[in-house]
């Protein structure tokens, strides 16, 4: 009996040491990824906030380093963004809505659910293509911002329809069920009740779309989307360039003039980010402080 006990009591030690061993390695994966980025920011921060002014955000591009800005790109940017949440949103909240609400559990909607699923991990570079031959060629939207965003829209749509999902099916089906015993509609549940529950999961995947098509280069090189623009985008038909392709043009340089441009063009770029996740994560906040499950 000792014998066994003493068996059982190693294996436990044994146990416990692996949990531990398991835990220090995930501890040290952390670690070592939060470093990796310090040290990107601080390299970044480091050469590019010397050439950080007022004439960076308000010029245009120029051979001439202390002349050169980023305000086309930059526009270019802000147009692509607000176009891309304008349809993407919209579309992707809807038919994720449509697949968990009223979309019966068939093979058709397996087969879309599956497809939505592996579109979501395609490298974006083959929405480039498709973009190029859908949006620029047959629609013959040519080098244009709404071709640009359309495509982008096409690289952020999976993200938005999965993460509605996930958020909709964290919703209590309690709500859903005093809401019909109150008399209400499928639609009036999922409009009043459904919805307004779901909402910071739902930002949350707004947040990652809009992250990922700012950051986005290849789609837009695909679609032809140009470094060196010398006018602001007025509108929805004209050429546009986007700060990650400013950004690469300028790292491509052999300058290190331009190299701290490009530094100081990646600050203005996370800044943007920033101020626009700020928006959506004060919007999760305020809607998730309302509901209590």
């Amino acid at each position: 009996m000792s014998r066994n006990a003493d068996i059982h009591s190693l294996e436990i030690k044994r146990s416990y040491l692996g949990s531990s061993l398991f835990g220090w390695l995930c501890a040290a994966a952390t670690y070592i990824c939060i470093a990796v980025l310090v040290g990107l920011l601080v390299t970044v921060l480091v050469n590019g906030v010397p050439w950080l002014s007022w004439t960076l955000l308000t010029s245009f591009p120029s051979r001439d380093p202390a002349k050169a800005g980023v305000l086309p790109a930059l526009a270019g940017s802000l147009w692509l963004i607000g176009i891309t949440a304008l349809v993407s949103i919209p579309t992707g909240v809807g038919a994720a809505v449509y697949l968990e609400e009223y979309a019966n559990s068939s093979w058709w909607r397996k087969l879309v659910q599956l497809n939505i699923s592996n579109l979501a991990g395609v490298p974006s570079i083959v929405y480039g293509i498709l973009g190029l031959g859908l949006f620029v060629r047959a629609m013959s939207l040519e080098r244009s911002v709404i071709a640009g965003a359309l495509t982008l829209t096409l690289v952020v749509l999976p993200i938005v329809i999965l993460s509605t999902q996930e958020a909709l099916r964290a919703v209590p089906s309690t709500i859903r069920q005093a809401s019909y015993a109150l008399g209400a509609t499928r639609w009036q549940t999922v409009w009043l009740q459904v919805l307004p529950a779901a909402l910071p999961g739902v930002m949350t995947g707004v947040i990652l779309a809009i992250a990922r098509a700012l950051g986005e280069a290849a789609p837009l090189v695909a679609v032809g989307a140009v470094a060196f623009v010398a006018f602001v985008p007025q509108s929805l038909g004209d050429e546009f360039s986007a700060l990650p392709l400013q950004i690469f043009n300028w790292a491509e340089r052999p300058q290190e003039e331009f190299h701290g441009l490009a530094s100081a063009a990646i600050v203005v770029l996370l800044a943007v980010l920033i101020l626009l996740n700020t928006g959506a994560v004060l919007v999760r906040a305020k809607y998730g402080r309302r509901i209590k499950w």
